[in-house]
Order: structure tokens, then sequence, then C-alpha cells
């Protein structure tokens, strides 16, 4: 349901679940309309991450709750997912217009795979064609694009790419990848996985970081809003937002251009999402390293002109180069006193008003707030309006309920 209020209160998945990611699914009822279901995944073995969650193993890796957003409540309707089957579903995404969603799973050692499910109103999930291989290791982001007939991968700790065609009547996966990027160029992996005398990528010390950025690790892919045509990865080992030409057959083989994701300091950013304004030509980075939000101003001219060449079918190679983003802004997501080494930022959220943008600080134990700034040449840019204790550890994750109170 809509809601003119932009009051800001994140909604998190419940404290009992270790290092839990959740996306909100809307679903109507005869009774009340905002009602609502939370698709709520968890962590099942904390051997096969590169990281080290806090809590316990989930012994059931998929819940579903229904939220009731005039008081905030939540009811659980549905445990499932074997714990040796569905490993570590890491991230979600829910299908635009069909009422599936898909979730992957992260593995340092075996390829994630994908999985769809179809949700019933009463929280009950069922698994429609088989999981499929998400082409590379630690998959922890899913993007549908703008045509709906294609789902794009990320693997964290290869740092691949994939692409997947979903039909377009039932959004089912449609066989193995369509397309496939890898940044290393094919080369091995420098570093070694925490199980095999690998550092822990929760922590923020030198020895982490450096172990930590020996190789690329994309984090994220988020398609622009405007023409679809550029894929933006932010590549948390390497401190770079990679520019991709994404084609109109869906296929991702030209990085048009690699843009720090901060101010150059000399200090790791590492980048962990991207996020667009929903009004303005600004998009959002948050570095997971260097707590902090990098703005920056969205070149439209130049995704137009990219849009029409890929319209005529030019030859993509003369974009290479040009960057469709220029940084303006980097603030912090913490206060000054606290040290960078004891804080990683988690997840980064836009107000679907457009007004306010929302960061988690794990190890400061913070959602902070910043209200976007809305005239002059400043337009997008951020202002702190402050730190808030999620009386809870950790918090990796996020996300508005859909009436954004």
């Amino acid at each position: 349901m809509r809601s003119t209020s932009t009051q800001v209160i994140p909604q998190k998945a419940p404290m009992k679940h270790a290092n839990s990611e959740v996306s909100t699914v809307s679903v109507e009822t005869d009774t009340d309309g905002d009602h609502q279901l939370f698709f709520v995944t968890s962590y099942s073995d904390f051997d096969k991450l590169a990281h080290g969650p806090r809590g316990t193993e989930a012994k059931k890796s998929l819940y579903v709750y229904r939220f009731h957003p005039s008081d905030g409540s939540l009811c659980l309707l549905n445990v499932q997912g074997d714990a040796e089957t569905v490993v570590n579903p890491a991230f979600s995404r829910y299908h635009p217009r069909l009422n599936v969603v898909y979730t992957c799973t992260e593995d340092c050692f075996e390829n994630g795979k994908i999985i769809a499910y179809k949700i019933g109103p009463d929280g009950s999930l069922e698994q429609f064609g088989d999981a499929v291989d998400a082409g590379g290791t630690s998959t922890c982001y899913l993007t549908i694009d703008k045509a709906q007939k294609n789902l794009l991968a990320v693997n964290y700790w290869d740092s691949t790419l994939a692409v997947f065609q979903i039909d377009f009547e039932t959004g089912a996966l449609m066989g193995p990848m369509k397309s496939m990027y890898d940044p290393k160029g094919g080369k091995q992996m420098v570093a070694s996985a925490k199980k095999d005398g690998g550092v822990n990528h929760s922590c923020n010390d030198e020895t982490t970081i450096s172990a930590r950025q020996a190789d690329p690790h994309s984090h994220a892919l988020v398609l622009d809003p405007f023409v679809g045509r550029v894929a933006y990865v932010p590549d948390l080992g390497k401190d770079l937002i990679r520019e991709f030409y994404y084609d109109p057959e869906g296929k991702i083989e030209i990085e048009l251009n690699v843009m720090p994701s901060g101010l150059c300091t000399g200090k790791p950013d590492g980048p962990r999402y991207f996020e667009f304004h929903p009004q303005y030509n600004i998009a959002y980075v948050v570095n997971e390293l260097s707590s902090t939000i990098a703005v920056f101003e969205v070149d439209r001219h130049l995704l137009n002109e990219i849009n029409a060449a890929a319209r005529s079918g030019e030859n993509m190679i003369r974009f290479k180069g040009r960057s469709t983003l220029r940084l303006v802004q980097s603030i912090s997501t913490i206060p000054s006193a606290f040290p960078t080494t004891m804080n990683t930022c988690g997840r980064i959220c836009v107000h679907k008003s457009g007004r306010f943008v929302i960061v988690s600080n794990r190890g400061h134990q913070s959602i902070t707030v910043f209200k976007v700034k809305t005239k002059g040449s400043k337009r997008g840019e951020l202002q702190n309006v402050g730190c808030y204790h999620t009386r809870g550890e950790t918090p990796r994750h996020f996300q508005f309920d859909h009436s954004g109170q």
C-alpha cells in the first residue's frame, strides 16, 4: 500500500536469526490490505563463508512472517529450507510483477545456487524449477533487468558476474547462464578462504584488508534506472565502481570504465552497495571499509548517448574510458571519535520519498540517517541527521516496509 508518510523507521529481521537477510513482499488480504510478508533467509554453515558471522548456525534457512504496519508486529507463518540443501541463502530478490522470489546461496568452495519460489498468501513457499548454478562462488546479489527477461547474479568470492534468462510469463529460471564476465581474466584467486587459513572478512584490520583486497570482489550489480544499458558493480576488493555495457541481448561483456569509489586517500574504501536516488540524477555508494557514503552525480546525457548507440547497433567500444559518474561528496557514517577499524558498513537504502538515505554500521551497532538536500547546486548531497543504536549486534541488512514508515 502507498503512503505519503516519510517517517524513517528501518525494518530489520528478527534478532533471533543470526545474520539474516530480509526482503518484503506485499500481500493484500480481505480484511486489511496493509498486511505484508517478510521473506527472511539465514546462514546455515559458517565454515563456507568468507566472513565470520556471530550467533548460531540456522537449522532451517527460510522463514516467512506476516508484518502488520499498524503496530509493527510480526507473526511467523512458515519455516522451511533444509540447511544442507539451501545452504547460506545470502540475498533475495522479489519479482517486480510476479509473485516469485529468488534467493541465492553463499559458499566459497562450491558454486552458488539460485532458487525460485512461489509465495502463497499464507506464507507457503513452493520451489518451481530446478536450482540453477550461479556460475561462481559466494553468490551475494541478484538483479532483474528492466525488460524482466533476465536475472543477473554477482558472485563475491571469485568476483564473476552471470546472466540467466527468466520466463517473462512465469518468472521461471530458464536453464544455464547466458553470459559470464570475470574481472580476474580467468586468473586464480590469490587469497585463501577462511577455512583454508585465510582471513575473516568480517574484520577490518590491516592484515585482513591486505588479504581481502588481494583479489577483486564484486558485491552488487545495479542497472541504471533510466535506460537500463549500464550496469554498476561495486568491487570491494579493488575500491572501484565498474561500469559495464549491458546489451539488449542480456549480456555483460564490455567494461566501459572503472571509477574510484571514494576520495582516493590511500586508505581502503571497500564499496559494497550502490543505490540511485528516485528523482535526482544522483547515486550513492556505501563503502564498507572506510565507513563512508560516496555521492555521485549521474551523467544522463551520456547514458542517453549509450542507449541511442545501442539501438542503432553501433560499436560500443567508443564509450570505453568515459564515465557516467562524477564524485561530488564523501561523508562518514560513524562519529569521528569511533575508529573505522572497529566498524564495517552493511546496507544502504534510499527512502522512496527521496528525502532520506539510511545506512547500517556493524561494530558501531547503529543505523545512521542522512537527510537529502533538495535545493541548489548541492541537491542530492547528504546531511547527517543522527546515529541510532540498533539494540542488537551486527546490523547487516535492513529493509523499509512498503508504507515507508
